[in-house]
């Protein structure tokens, strides 16, 4: 049996893929050249890196919503990552766009989540304002170019100029990025799919973690009308006695639906209008060209504000963010005045990058345990973990 090789796949991408599409075989490459791979094309070969990279591994532990050790069978940064590569992949072959690409973007887009979610974020970019500040996305980016060791004379996984772009064009209600040496044109359809899944995954993983550690009751989803009547569609649709954790499954995975749905029929009659011929008018096009519907959006915009009221500003969560803010600032501070506790590693690059961003790299790369166990060490070496 003849083997499938990599010219095969970018014949393949020509005949299924839409001319707005990226396609592997025009990618305009990495930054240090390289021989192409047999098998591979070249976003599968970026897909693959950043699978086997160290900052994906640590994504396992560290805080989605909830710091990892409240409960196993809450979201984490992982599991989070895994949920929107797999829908930004559905939506893309749908659409016919490069679904390696846009998984490869996906998978990518939080790499540079600190610990503790969005407050480790807040808190290091608050530390870190007078040296231009912490964002997420610009951490991933510096972790794909620069931090990861993979080669003996470069930095970084040396990714495609496209999936470097779609990482440093994430946008989300969560996410506002300022890089701008990608922003040649407006981000590519792959890495806007990417975004829209990243939004529908949050979305409606966080209803279902917040439902399942009681910081919500599901009658309170009648405060987000569009949400409840599916809630209750579901409810008509299935005998009485079926247990209410089956239907909380059946809601999710029909607001899931509907969501996805929405995205594919209002991007692809948005095509159907404009018409782009390459990835380059695509581009050009409205930046929203792939998007929710205008009721969705502002579905969307409900539900994140129902969110935010009932669930990421809880006692509970609240609770969880303060010890976290604590826990960062004051590791922050005790390396900057004892840059020597630092890991070997880590001092070797201040000459280049300058303490405070190293001990930035160095808080922002931890998991939510290893900073636990950090901070317990230098502060509370005789108090066990509850």
């Amino acid at each position: 049996m003849p083997l499938v090789m990599r010219e095969d796949l970018e014949r393949l991408e020509g005949e299924l893929l839409a001319p707005y599409a990226q396609h592997s075989a025009q990618s305009r490459g990495r930054e240090a050249p390289e021989p192409p791979d047999p098998y591979r094309t070249e976003f599968q070969r970026d897909r693959d890196r950043i699978i086997h990279s160290s900052a994906f591994r640590k994504l396992e532990y560290k805080t989605q919503v909830y710091v990892t050790h409240e409960g196993d069978f809450f979201r984490t940064r992982l599991t989070h990552t895994i949920e929107v590569a797999q829908i930004a992949r559905t939506l893309a072959q749908r659409l016919g766009l490069n679904p390696d690409l846009t998984e490869a973007i996906a998978l990518a887009h939080d790499l540079g989540h600190t610990p503790f979610g969005h407050t480790g974020e807040t808190v290091l970019d608050e530390l870190m304002r007078e040296e231009g500040g912490f964002e997420h996305n610009a951490q991933s980016l510096r972790i794909v170019e620069l931090l990861e060791e993979r080669f003996h004379d470069r930095p970084g996984l040396n990714l495609t100029w496209e999936v470097r772009a779609g990482i440093a064009q994430h946008s989300t209600a969560y996410d506002r990025p300022e890089i701008t040496r990608y922003h040649e044109g407006s981000a590519s359809l792959e890495s806007r799919i990417a975004d829209l899944s990243d939004e529908i995954a949050y979305n409606n993983h966080d209803i279902d973690d917040a439902l399942d550690m009681g910081l919500l009751h599901v009658e309170q989803l009648r405060e987000v009308p569009w949400v409840w009547a599916i809630w209750e569609s579901v409810c008509r649709d299935y005998p009485a006695d079926v247990p209410p954790r089956i239907l909380k499954f059946r809601a999710l995975g029909r607001l899931m639906e509907t969501m996805i749905g929405d995205v594919l029929t209002h991007t692809s009659r948005r095509l159907d209008e404009l018409r782009p011929r390459s990835p380059g008018d695509a581009a050009q096009c409205d930046p929203r060209l792939a998007d929710f519907s205008p009721a969705m959006r502002e579905g969307q915009v409900q539900l994140r504000e129902f969110l935010m009221r009932n669930v990421y500003r809880h006692p509970t969560t609240l609770k969880m963010q303060m010890k976290a803010a604590r826990f960062l600032k004051r590791l922050f501070l005790l390396y900057e005045e004892s840059p020597e506790l630092l890991p070997l590693k880590y001092q070797s690059r201040v000459a280049a990058f300058g303490l405070r961003r190293v001990i930035t790299d160095y808080l922002s790369g931890m998991t939510d345990r290893y900073c636990l166990e950090e901070y317990m060490t230098h502060f509370e070496p005789t108090l066990r973990r509850e």
